[in-house]
């Protein structure tokens, strides 16, 4: 199996752990070391056939950025990098932090502005997650009943993310096989 490309935003931190739990999951025999977004390129996530995407969801829905107070670039900036790229053949799996008490109507939006991107570039998207077991108003990442990635919340159901990121993981591996 190639290796699987971890690419995560974040300001806080919170994503960047999720990142090295996906990593150490995932063992570094599959799994590259995660990266943050703001030190990469276009050609960093080229290399890698399979790639997990990481990203929380500032204000009102927003991927971090400039423009949302984060201290350095993140994924508001990368993205526009992304035209005229081709990520056809590659599997792109998302997840995503919010807070669904919080923000109930914008609950993990993040993601699908990701899953958006990339799917337009035409990367196969994978790793769509049930909607059951969150309390929330509305959600831009939830397409068809799913959302279109991993959803956590690290505020209000932390106790939950190892059982969901194990289940979500062994997903994945189906879906890169």
């Amino acid at each position: 199996m190639a290796k699987v490309g971890i690419f995560f935003g974040t300001d806080t931190g919170n994503t960047r752990r999720i990142a090295k739990d996906i990593s150490v999951s995932l063992t570094s025999a599959i799994a590259a070391k995660p990266v943050n977004i703001r030190n990469s390129s276009v050609d960093d996530l080229m290399k890698f056939d399979t790639l997990i995407l990481g990203s929380p969801t500032y204000g009102e829905g927003q991927l971090p950025g400039l423009s949302t107070g984060n201290a350095t670039e993140s994924w508001e900036e990368f993205l526009p990098k992304l035209d005229g790229q081709d990520f056809s053949g590659k599997k792109v799996a998302i997840y995503g932090l919010g807070n669904q008490k919080g923000y109930p109507c914008e609950f993990v939006d993040a993601m699908y502005y990701l899953y958006e991107r990339f799917r337009q570039c035409g990367a196969t998207m994978i790793g769509e997650w049930e909607i059951d077991g969150y309390k929330f108003q509305n959600s831009k990442s939830v397409i068809d009943n799913r959302f279109v990635g991993l959803a956590l919340d690290q505020e209000n159901q932390k106790d939950l993310t190892p059982e969901r990121l194990e289940t979500w993981l062994k997903m994945l591996a189906v879906a890169w096989d």
